[in-house]
């Protein structure tokens, strides 16, 4: 398990489908259906929540305040600035669990000693797209939601990397890869956060288990002859980190050589001193001394690889 450590943020309690999260300031209960089991929600903590997201039977759900907070604050991880606001389906436009996989790509990207260029594709609110930006890379940020890409471009200036270099694209990922195909650019790192299900801006399906071995396949054209790493996350239960790390094996070591492992990532629990899992990641490093046979098949007796941090 790779574990996200933080100061502005804490998993404080989890008990009865639910999690107490500390975001800087501001205390909120939040459903998480992994939580299947019971524990004392009497506590003081719980008790000093802001606000609750509330799900409804009928699909969807709202957002109980208790107490007076601002409709938009922010949080520091690392030098970098996120602006947080309760949104509908229990997020806040972050997911502090994956700090691991930031922090690997500034190592990655610092430890180059060459310009490196970076496509991040489903990039949300843009927190991979900052950590490479400051860690020296160009980046290419993709979503299709308008309202996201917009996020991500505040993200920025409240981290002060406007002045970087960064492309914020409002597209639909496959299209945009199948065109940077067709216009011969490449990349030295790709960072793939695709949603389970999901529309492009003009109406596209997008359905994980279905697209993402084609999308993967789609991207091999468009990586540099000296590539550094790929990294892919999911938050889709049937799609295990073992999966992934096959997924990537098959695609990306015959081409390129290297390494893939893959774990689950996790945020450790205060009360406890547990780790909540919390989504699966799979990583690709050309760096690494290939531990596949063939199409990225373990050996015989081969042991399992755990995900490099």
């Amino acid at each position: 398990m790779r574990t996200a450590q933080w100061h502005d943020y804490e998993l404080l309690d989890t008990a009865g489908g639910e999690r107490l999260e500390r975001w800087g300031d501001i205390l909120l209960i939040r459903p998480d259906p992994q939580i299947i089991w019971e524990g004392d929600k009497n506590g003081p903590l719980w008790g000093k929540a802001h606000a609750r997201y509330v799900r409804s039977n009928k699909g969807g759900g709202h957002w109980e305040t208790y107490k007076k907070m601002p409709e938009v604050w922010q949080i520091g991880w690392e030098g970098l600035t996120f602006r947080l606001k309760p949104m509908g389906f229990k997020h806040t436009g972050l997911f502090p669990e994956q700090a691991v996989n930031w922090r690997f790509a500034k190592e990655k990207i610092q430890s180059a000693g060459r310009p490196v260029k970076v496509l991040n594709l489903f990039g949300y609110t843009g927190a991979a797209t900052l950590a490479c930006l400051q860690a020296g890379a160009a980046v290419t940020h993709v979503d299709a939601s308008k309202g996201m890409v917009q996020w991500a471009k505040e993200n920025a200036q409240a981290s002060g990397l406007t002045d970087k270099p960064v492309r914020w694209l409002v597209d639909d990922c496959v299209k945009f890869v199948q065109r940077e195909q067709r216009r011969g650019n490449t990349y030295d790192g790709i960072i793939m956060d695709p949603p389970s299900y999901g529309r492009g801006p003009g109406g596209e399906v997008w359905k994980l288990e279905e697209q993402l071995y084609g999308l993967i396949s789609m991207c091999l054209p468009i990586l540099s002859e000296k590539p550094l790493f790929f990294i892919l996350n999911s938050y889709t239960t049937g799609l295990s980190p073992a999966v992934m790390e096959y997924l990537l094996g098959v695609l990306l070591c015959p081409k390129a050589g290297g390494a893939v492992s893959a774990d689950e990532i996790g945020l450790r629990v205060t009360s406890t001193g547990l780790v909540l899992p919390c989504g699966s990641t799979a990583i690709w490093q050309r760096d690494v001394a290939s531990k596949t046979r063939g199409a990225g098949v373990p050996p015989a007796g081969g042991r399992r690889f755990s995900a490099a941090e």
